[in-house]
């Protein structure tokens, strides 16, 4: 299994290099498909687009290539955290509040392991949330398991794509 933490330490560096925050690294897809999934973002705009992603990926191969930390045979696969997109650090919690997420917890906190309400921010090392019964939760972020935001109208809002330029060709392309 590949050790997440050591990965975590090769690529961000290589995400800074072109100016993006690292959002994740994990391995998915178990054996029989392993993917190294990095989740990158600018800062300014909380998205990257293909060419970033294009840019980040070339960079990445080419440092993992050279330091080899996995083992096994594995596909690379680099994108944009998306709009319902994982909440990972805590600055992520403040960034978004006010939107509607969904966190489990390792343990269960208050005889409960998950929460779904809008986020209410961060006060010190918690996460807070209020749930739709109108019940505030401090959740320490040292115990969530998981954590994304919901799909809601409000986050489209939000949301705003950078650019659509090439999506004609997309549709196009559906339709034939």
């Amino acid at each position: 299994m590949a050790d997440i933490a050591a990965l975590t330490r090769l690529i961000e560096p290589e995400a800074k290099a072109l100016g993006f925050d690292l959002v994740r690294v994990a391995m998915i897809g178990g054996t029989s498909d392993p993917t190294l999934q990095v989740m990158a973002e600018r800062p300014d705009t909380r998205q990257l687009t293909i060419d970033d992603c294009a840019d980040l990926s070339r960079r990445l191969s080419d440092a993992l290539d050279a330091a080899d930390p996995i083992a096994d045979a594995y596909r690379l696969e680099v994108s944009s955290p998306g709009i319902d997109r994982p909440l990972t650090r805590l600055k992520d919690f403040d960034d978004w509040k006010g939107h509607e997420a969904r966190i489990t917890l390792a343990e269960k906190l208050d005889g409960r392991k998950q929460f779904k309400g809008d986020l209410d921010g961060v006060e010190g090392a918690d996460v807070t949330i209020v749930t739709q019964d109108g019940t505030r939760h401090a959740l320490p972020f040292a115990s969530i398991e998981s954590a994304k935001l919901a799909l809601t109208d409000r986050l489209i809002a939000a949301t705003q794509p950078l650019s659509s330029e090439g999506a004609e060709e997309f549709e196009a392309e559906e339709n034939d």
